[in-house]
């Protein structure tokens, strides 16, 4: 079949001309932010060859985990301390191996594979399916791109600045970064911000919490008293655990791997990368969890979380104005992080799915559809934060809702493709990887149908909560009871690892459809019946409040 390339100066992906089959296209130099990796080079020997190659690797992995550090989850961490001290520090222990193994898989799909998470959906699972992720995310990010927004908003009034200029100029500043049509320029911005987020560290050192007691919140698990009972508080750890894992970020960090042209060679390199993004969450959720419990310790406000904007208050009166404008100078740069990387995650699927050119290697002339999804959410965002009376609380409760209910398909379907011989080749799971991430993903699902039915149904008790969870968990042994008797004469290590650098998927279109067994069928069944139900209930449940009832 004849086919258009665009290697060499563009993009990261190519599509034959009938549109329906994206190809590798790997072809090309790595531009990083940090240093270049030519096309075809020979690795070189040597520790300093190998820092030279992180550096030019070093983005993905960075700028998705930072990214996750957005409005939300300052919100989330800073509720934690100033509720309840730093006894809750131990969650981020839990939070290490969530976003690894999530992270990772979706990495090795892109390097490996070459094709977008939105369109290997549609072409291993149907057009339902297909449908389903990327009509979902779009409404998703969108929403989630308003709580950026918010976020600037309340960053911005505590600074002082006029909220309609602020919004404006952030927006612009979001659009114009990612439409330069330099691959590279972008990510120099974006790892500029990345580094700007540090400065909750300085918050920290202002606010001197006691060490003591924050090494014993990270050593000591506990579960203390605090305003409505146990039923708030796990619903807090849940958050906590529930808000490193989105959507929104399987499809970025996936789309831009391809994009910055990574191949299985380079997969070490970018779980290094990974890993240091990790870190940088970890130290930022520990900072603020640290200097809200030192600020808000033994004062009237202490648990009574009410916004961003309320630490910035509380940090002021505790540690000076310095510490208080540090942290929402990090709280505006978490944001235009954030909707950096929402923005282009949405960008990317959809330009997938419709096969259009999407790449930062080209310019608007050359990408104008995939240009035009990036800028329109971000301008349709801002627009609805600067509505008069625009219901924002309950479109952050929407956007937490929406988030539970599509957490288990996006977890479910990753899980899916990483065992799909087809698709990863020597490259799938191996049964070590695959225990552990089924308990992982069994995790996550239990948590999201319990902030989903929490969102709901606000009046929850902490009896309800762990009937939920012992009904998940019978469920869960059940299914890998008959995961263990079906696989137990299948090989699921990977076979052979000597090509594996050099092995990547055949075209989509060569690919023959996956057997789908009646297992599969039963589950999917169950999944779409779970999503259609808990989507309507979602949307009564908005309906109620906007009315408010």
């Amino acid at each position: 079949m004849a086919s258009t390339d665009f290697t060499g100066a563009g993009a990261g992906v190519s599509f034959d001309r009938l549109g329906a089959t994206p190809r590798r296209a790997h072809a090309g130099d790595i531009c990083g932010a940090l240093g270049t990796i030519r096309h075809g080079e020979a690795a070189a020997p040597g520790l300093s060859a190998k820092l030279k190659t992180l550096l030019a690797i070093i983005g993905p992995g960075l700028i998705v985990m930072v990214g996750d550090n957005d409005a939300g989850a300052f919100a989330t961490y800073g509720q934690a301390g100033q509720n309840y001290g730093t006894a809750l520090l131990w969650t981020l222990v839990l939070l290490v191996p969530v976003l690894y193994v999530n992270q990772e898989m979706v990495l090795r799909l892109g390097a490996v594979t070459g094709v977008g998470h939105a369109r290997l959906i549609l072409e291993r699972f149907g057009r339902f399916w297909g449908a389903f992720s990327i009509i979902d995310l779009f409404i998703l990010n969108a929403l989630t791109l308003i709580t950026e927004f918010i976020g600037i908003t309340l960053a911005a009034g505590y600074l002082g600045l006029p909220k309609i200029p602020s919004v404006v100029l952030a927006g612009l500043v979001i659009m114009a970064a990612a439409t330069t049509g330099s691959f590279r320029r972008f990510e120099r911005i974006a790892i500029a911000l990345c580094g700007a987020s540090l400065l909750l560290v300085p918050v920290y050192v202002l606010a001197h919490p006691a060490a003591s007691q924050v090494a014993r919140g990270f050593l000591l698990p506990s579960l203390p008293a605090g305003p409505g009972g146990l039923a708030p508080l796990m619903l807090l750890v849940i958050g906590v655990v529930g808000t490193t894992v989105a959507p929104w970020q399987l499809f970025f960090q996936q789309s831009y791997v391809i994009d910055k042209r990574i191949t299985p060679r380079f997969i070490t390199y970018e779980k290094a990368d990974l890993w240091i993004g990790i870190a940088m969450v970890i130290i930022g959720a520990a900072a603020m969890m640290g200097f809200t419990a030192a600020a808000f310790a033994g004062s009237a406000a202490a648990g009574h979380f009410t916004d961003s904007a309320g630490i910035a208050h509380g940090l002021e009166a505790y540690a000076g104005r310095a510490a208080g404008a540090l942290f929402a100078v990090a709280l505006l740069d978490a944001c235009v992080i954030g909707a950096f990387a929402v923005s282009l995650s949405t960008a990317y699927a959809v330009g997938d799915v419709l096969s259009l050119n999407h790449s930062l290697h080209r310019g608007i002339r050359h990408a104008k559809g995939f240009y035009t999804i990036y800028a329109g959410l971000v301008a349709a965002a801002a627009a609805v934060v600067l509505i008069p009376g625009a219901p924002l609380g309950l479109l952050t409760e929407g956007v937490q809702a929406l988030a539970g209910v599509l957490l288990p398909s996006a977890s479910v379907f990753l899980l899916l493709l990483c065992n799909d011989r087809q698709v990863l080749g020597p490259w799938v799971n191996g049964r070590a990887t695959n225990l552990f991430t089924s308990l992982v993903v069994g995790v996550l699902v239990t948590l999201s149908i319990v902030l989903t039915v929490a969102v709901l149904f606000p009046g929850i008790t902490e009896a309800q909560i762990f009937l939920i969870m012992a009904v998940c968990g019978v469920a869960g042994a059940l299914v890998a009871g008959y995961m263990v008797v079906c696989h137990r004469r299948t090989a699921t290590e990977p076979s052979g690892r000597g090509d594996r650098e050099n092995w990547t998927m055949p075209p989509l279109s060569e690919l023959s459809r996956p057997a789908i067994s009646i297992a599969r069928r039963i589950g999917m069944g169950v999944l779409r019946l779970y999503l259609a139900v808990a989507m309507a209930l979602v949307i009564v449940k908005i309906i109620q409040m906007s009315f408010g009832h």
